[in-house]
């Protein structure tokens, strides 16, 4: 089992597309991490030499990746500025709504959570 950066990465996969499971690395970073490493993009995982293991590893030092808990940690610091300092999308986070334009009359369920309605209804009439 390779494991970069903390993560286990896929062993039935081609290197490219097992490295996108490591948060921040995205095709285009792998492909090119691949290439600083000397690695051929058709090869599998669990193919893969131990030499070949700390080339990617040293591949994603060399090319000063942010990842995983780096990247995660400096996102979370981006977004509490934003709410610190009280901006249109800092406000949106607060609230838990889409932060990028999206319509909130329908759809944005995935943001604001499960629907709940508002209001008890009508009362039975008392005659």
């Amino acid at each position: 089992m390779a494991r970069i950066a903390g993560i286990d990465i896929p062993r039935e996969k081609k290197v490219p597309f097992s490295l996108r499971y490591i948060f921040g690395i995205g095709l285009s970073q792998a492909q090119n991490i691949c290439e600083k490493a000397g690695i051929d993009q058709d090869i599998r995982v669990k193919d893969l030499t131990e030499e070949q293991e700390i080339g990617i590893r040293n591949a994603i030092v060399e090319l000063s990746i942010k990842i995983e808990g780096e990247l995660r940690s400096e996102v979370a610091m981006n977004i509490k500025r934003l709410k610190d300092i009280g901006s249109y999308r800092g406000l949106r986070h607060r609230k838990s709504m889409p932060v990028r334009g999206q319509r909130t009359k329908t759809n944005a369920r995935t943001r604001k959570g499960r629907k709940r309605t508002v209001g008890l209804g009508r009362k039975a009439l008392v005659k």
